[in-house]
């Protein structure tokens, strides 16, 4: 499908997120956190192209994730950018800006509200007073959560008491300042990563193996919960997309679903426990907001739940973890392809970009793009994050192949 004018970058998103023509096939570099760059990648990036665009942003210390550089983005041909990328990531301001060192020696600028502390172990940690938030290990890249907030709650009773958290005004006019101005000065497509985790956020909040638990032997109490999680994303994202919605063409929810090889749980657990509250905050998105795309971001072999997360109101599904059982490119584009819009799936990041040669790295790309892009429905980008390990020839070679694949039709 091709459209024989020029379109801008957020035409070019939206209509193929529409299953329309296009002038070409639309690129993502590093528009979410799921479709990121780590910050030590991204510096040597910019050193193997010999730009000096000054210190790298980070703006999701957790991941480790780099603020991409317009300069950058348009290098790789990247048609869309994130609105969240201005302000919070996972409780952490980015307003103001500090310099870190990294573990390889170079530099980096951080939010002023990041301040973690070295133990006796030589682990970072994230701390609220004397409690560890989230820790850094010695040998490790990322901050991984270690407090699970309300691992001794176990009665509804319990459950009532607890007060939800609410964006405040102070974040609602930021927002709307930082949406407008982007989709004023820019035409890419603008997306918000809301979040609106149900599965994912329980166990975050009552950790993995209770509320594994909980959800086969006390689905009472998961449904308490469940429900007030969910009406405290439904208020937030009635105030913060009543405040954006005429700048942003894409509200990015997240949720992962599945393991290597499987779902994380059946399809009939997921339609009764999970499913309710995921379709009251994508329909509301769609009932109200017809014009802006409901994206889901799940990792993982979730090909058995995609019916039920289409009936749901998703339309566009990341990262398209090709690499995980049941999911093949050519199995989910004949399935799906005509009610969901793929976002990612375009480099294999577990296996080939990590082990295979440059050619190896190309090929797959390639004949990725070729299943993928068929009568539109596509936007490029790898599966997921680009870890630290991945050298800058790597990020290159999948990203021109991609850039030749577009200038050829």
């Amino acid at each position: 499908m091709k459209e024989d004018r020029k379109m801008t970058s957020r035409e070019r998103v939206l209509a193929a997120a529409n299953h329309k023509p296009v002038d070409m096939m639309p690129i993502d570099f590093g528009a979410c956190g799921a479709s990121g760059i780590n910050v030590l990648a991204y510096n040597q990036l910019k050193k193997h192209l010999g730009l000096d665009l000054g210190p790298t942003k980070i703006y999701d210390v957790n991941q480790q994730l780099a603020l991409p550089d317009i300069e950058v983005i348009d290098r790789f041909g990247g048609d869309a950018l994130e609105l969240t990328q201005g302000f919070e990531v996972n409780g952490v301001v980015n307003e103001n800006w500090q310099n870190w060192e990294l573990k390889d020696g170079s530099t980096c600028l951080v939010p002023v509200t990041f301040n973690p502390v070295m133990n006796e172990k030589g682990e970072w940690e994230l701390k609220d007073g004397n409690l560890t938030l989230s820790r850094m290990p010695a040998d490790g890249w990322y901050f991984d959560q270690v407090h699970i907030r309300y691992k001794d709650i176990t009665s509804i009773e319990e459950l009532d008491k607890i007060v939800m958290p609410s964006i405040s005004d102070a974040q609602i006019s930021f927002l709307k300042a930082k949406a407008k101005s982007m989709f004023e000065t820019t035409d890419k497509a603008i997306s918000f990563a809301f979040s609106g985790s149900i599965l994912e956020r329980s166990f975050h909040c009552f950790g993995h193996e209770r509320f594994f638990m909980d959800l086969a032997t006390d689905p009472e109490f998961v449904h308490a919960w469940h429900k007030k999680l969910s009406e405290n994303h439904l208020s937030n994202l009635k105030r913060v997309i009543d405040a954006i919605g005429e700048y942003i063409q894409i509200i990015i929810f997240g949720d992962d679903l599945g393991t290597q090889n499987a779902p994380l749980i059946s399809p009939n657990m997921y339609r009764e426990m999970i499913k309710p509250y995921h379709k009251l905050q994508y329909r509301y998105v769609r009932d109200n907001y017809p014009d802006i795309k409901v994206f889901l971001h799940s990792c993982g072999a979730i090909f058995d739940l995609i019916p039920d997360l289409i009936d749901a109101g998703v339309e566009i599904l990341n990262p398209v973890q090709i690499s995980c059982v049941g999911m093949e490119a050519q199995k989910l584009k004949r399935e799906f392809g005509k009610d969901l819009t793929f976002w990612g799936g375009g480099a294999n990041m577990q296996h080939t970009v990590v082990y295979d040669s440059l050619k190896g790295i190309k090929d797959e790309v390639r004949h990725l793009i070729e299943v993928f892009h068929k009568d539109s429905g596509y936007i490029f980008n790898q599966v997921h994050n680009i870890q630290a390990n991945i050298s800058p020839e790597k990020i290159i070679a999948i990203y021109d192949t991609a850039l030749a694949f577009r200038k050829e039709h």
